[in-house]
């Protein structure tokens, strides 16, 4: 018969049951209250998180600024107050489970979106004696241990190798060892959303987890982490029972499993019902890692309308040249903005010529010297989606913008790319999920699968965390 014991992390007893704290508006007080009330560690997302007006609806986060630089400070000033508020909800639904000293409530940030450091403090600021860690991944957060020691909360890397913990730690995180509260190792093959895949790995060949995992075990031991300090499996987690062979394993110390696509679907979850929809119907290979997000890291989602889109927009590109030189020779003659010149091969110029005949009548340069080509409507919408741009990110490619120094990233905004921010906060309320990015890690269609789901069931997260601990 399956086991599960509880742990201590971060300070407390939990069940080593972490909810993903995932994105804009995807998890919020709601589920993550629900989750520590449960026992386990609930994790408020606070990038972009929903505020609320006196009546408690949802308050609109309009930009109403005429620069970049306005408007990302009113993002940052929506960033703080929307995860101050929902702090203060979650931990009044799990007060009497977190003051007894039983689960855990986390913050969840991006190293990489925009003003993420000034968040952060504005955040641990107003929430003291509320919070119990800081979760943190897409890039390198080396002054995560910092920022958090300087709260008394615990930090939560997020990782996906034993080279980038070392990194971390010798740079930093062995200044502040006694606030680490578990080392979250993201698989980059099986994980949704942002994940750490570097360019030396390729991602059509995924690696097993263990012996990865194995290896960040074994670079804590190097720095002195005691075993008892989790490892967090994420990416893939979806029966415990297929995961036994880790509990209790000696080679890996403490283990702790983080859930962030089964919590999309359950009563407390705050996506639409017409996502939590189209979870359901998923089947193998229906979640694809790709490399269209303006932070330039790999991330998987559900390819539909909206990722196909973009992967006709990268097909549909040449290279050119701004004079004649070895095969560039043909001067490109449909889509060219007039008083532009631009050489392209024979080949190129006859597929340029047939994308135009089809509709896709406008040539947009990208960053790498190359051309694609889209229709008049498209072009439209992503100039003016760049020409919108709050600065939701640290380094944007798709809008060229960077939140420090001067602005800009010095490159061309891609237009192979999308705005991030527009796409996440539209599917998050209400918006169509066919026309819009979403995030599923790549077992979702085990919601399909799965007899827990039998007859449309949505289990509450309390019978969700009960159905995990029995190994399903």
């Amino acid at each position: 018969m399956f086991k599960l014991d509880a742990i201590r992390m971060g300070g407390r007893e939990i069940w080593p049951l972490v909810e993903g704290g995932k994105g804009v508006s995807a998890t919020n007080h709601a589920s993550a209250g629900a989750w520590a009330a449960a026992g386990g560690v609930g994790t408020v997302s606070a990038v972009n998180a929903d505020s609320y007006d006196a009546n408690g609806f949802v308050i609109p986060q309009i930009y109403r600024s005429r620069t970049r630089e306005g408007r990302h400070e009113e993002l940052v000033a929506y960033a703080i107050e929307g995860a101050v508020q929902q702090v203060q909800r979650a931990f009044d639904i799990a007060r009497e489970t977190l003051s007894a000293g039983r689960g855990g409530l986390n913050i969840n940030v991006l190293w990489e979106m925009g003003g993420a450091q000034r968040v952060l403090h504005g955040v641990l600021e107003r929430t003291r004696g509320l919070v119990n860690g800081v979760t943190c991944g897409a890039g390198m957060p080396y002054k995560l241990s910092e920022i958090a020691a300087g709260y008394g909360v615990h930090y939560y890397p997020i990782i996906s190798s034993g080279r980038a913990f070392r990194a971390l730690w010798k740079r930093a995180y062995s200044k502040a060892a006694e606030w680490l509260g578990a080392v979250v190792y993201e698989d980059p093959w099986l994980a949704g959303g942002h994940n750490g895949l570097s360019n030396a790995e390729d991602p059509r060949s995924p690696q097993a987890p263990y012996p990865r995992v194995a290896e960040v075990r074994a670079v804590m031991r190097e720095g002195g982490i005691p075993d008892s300090v989790p490892i967090i499996m994420a990416g893939g987690v979806w029966y415990l029972r297929d995961w036994a062979d880790w509990i209790d394993n000696p080679e890996l110390g403490t283990i702790a499993f983080q859930y962030g696509t089964r919590p999309l679907l359950t009563q407390e979850s705050p996506i639409p019902d017409v996502w939590k929809a189209k979870l359901t119907a998923l089947e193998p290979g229906d979640v694809l890692l790709h490399k269209f997000s303006p932070t330039g890291f790999y991330s998987s989602a559900v390819l539909n309308p909206f990722l196909l889109e973009l992967q006709g927009r990268s097909e549909r590109q040449i290279a050119f040249s701004t004079e004649a030189a070895g095969d560039h020779q043909y001067l490109l003659d449909v889509g060219v903005p007039r008083g532009r010149s631009y050489y392209v091969t024979r080949d190129d110029l006859n597929r340029a010529r047939e994308w135009y005949g089809a509709g896709h009548t406008e040539a947009l340069k990208t960053p790498d010297n190359t051309l694609i080509f889209v229709d008049a409507a498209r072009k439209k919408e992503i100039r003016k989606d760049q020409a919108d741009c709050m600065g939701c990110l640290s380094h944007c490619s798709f809008s060229a913008w960077k939140d420090h120094d001067d602005h800009s990233t010095g490159y061309l905004a891609d237009p192979r790319s999308f705005c991030i921010q527009k796409t996440l906060q539209e599917i998050a309320h209400g918006g169509e999920p066919d026309a819009n990015l979403m995030f599923a890690g790549h077992g979702a269609y085990n919601f399909r699968s799965d007899p827990f789901y039998s007859n449309g069931f949505v289990p509450t997260v309390k019978q969700l965390m009960e159905r995990i601990r029995t190994g399903d």
